[in-house]
Formats: structure tokens, sequence, C-alpha cells
């Protein structure tokens, strides 16, 4: 194959981080999805931690709704003062409940990209 007929590395990672950013915008007001939701809907099924670098670096830049994101077991995934607190409360303000252990329900509240 040609330089021409195939992608670099750097591209396809560029291509699917604009997937993803897209992905991430339409999470609708009082819904969830995962990491790994996210990522296969974006054409990497395994690639869950490149979304959460890439919420990390670019939420206030490209103003990513970060917070609606969680992981797969419906749970908050930064430590406490480390952003756990904020990311609670703009979901409960968005009317997602928390229940034990701080766990969201997944069935009530996971919106599928």
């Amino acid at each position: 194959m040609t330089k021409d007929m195939s992608k670099t590395k750097k591209e396809m990672m560029n291509d699917f981080s604009t997937r993803a950013k897209k992905i991430i915008h339409r999470i609708p007001k009082g819904k969830v999805t995962t990491y790994g939701l996210i990522a296969a809907a974006s054409g990497n099924h395994r690639a869950a931690r490149h979304v959460a670098r890439l919420l990390h670096s670019c939420s206030r830049k490209d103003n990513l709704p970060w917070h609606r994101v969680v992981n797969r077991m419906g749970r908050i995934s930064l430590g406490h003062f480390e952003g756990y607190e904020i990311q609670k409360a703009l979901l409960v303000e968005e009317g997602v409940r928390f229940g034990p252990n701080d766990t969201i329900d997944l069935h009530a509240y996971l919106w599928q990209p």
C-alpha cells in the first residue's frame, strides 16, 4: 500500500478524536454514557482510555460535557477532590440520581451513541 492510500496512525487518531468529540457533544442533559461506548461508537472499542485522555485535555477548549461520561459500572472515575464532587454536582443538577455506593442506574440514565 502506498502512503497516499493509507492513513498514518496520527491521522487515524485525529479521526477517532473528532468522532469521539462529536458523540460527547450529543449526550443529552440528564443522561450519561461510558468511556467504552464512546470509544466503540468512534471506531475503536479498545480506546476507552483515549476517550478519558481526550476529555481531560479538550473539555474546556472544545466545551465538552465531560461530566456526562462515567465508567462502565455507572460510577464517576475521578477521585475525591480531583473533580469527583464537581462532576457529581453537575449530574445531580441535571436530574441524575445516585444510588448506593454513588452508582448511577445505567438502565435509567444511560444514553447509547
